[in-house]
């Protein structure tokens, strides 16, 4: 009796148990990912800011050496891609969330996508340069 009334007393709507959507088949992989990308720029973050905190006061050269070594440039390439990936999916719920219109959040959504890769390949394309441009003094 008492699996007869939970089968029947549902929080999803008609529609959504006919199609089989529901928030844990559209969400899931959303929120995964935004977890996946805190966890990976915690630590980046915390290399980034001592690294930072290490360059202050040294010169052009310096920063160019310290970005041109290949374990420096793999940590910031890996901090750009989770950044800019962790920013557009946090955009992206807030446009989902205060967008009224349909094509108002389509539109919104493929505008920060498309300037969250534009702005990644920018800075990631800067980086590579940097490497093989200015390679350290000890590689040489």
């Amino acid at each position: 009796m008492a699996n007869e009334i939970a089968e029947r007393t549902t929080l999803r709507s008609p529609l959504g148990r006919v199609r089989g959507l529901g928030s844990s088949k559209s969400g899931v992989h959303h929120w995964w990912l935004m977890r996946v990308t805190s966890v990976a720029l915690l630590p980046l973050s915390i290399w980034l800011i001592f690294s930072l905190a290490g360059l202050a006061g040294a010169g052009h050269a310096e920063a160019l050496a310290f970005i041109g070594r290949p374990f420096n440039a793999v940590l910031l390439l890996a901090f750009l891609a989770a950044a800019f990936h962790h920013t557009a999916y946090g955009v992206q719920v807030i446009i989902e969330d205060y967008a009224n219109s349909e094509w108002a959040k389509m539109a919104g959504i493929l505008v920060v996508k498309g300037l969250a890769v534009l702005l990644w390949l920018a800075a990631s394309l800067a980086v590579l340069r940097i490497v093989l441009m200015h390679p350290p003094a000890s590689a040489l």
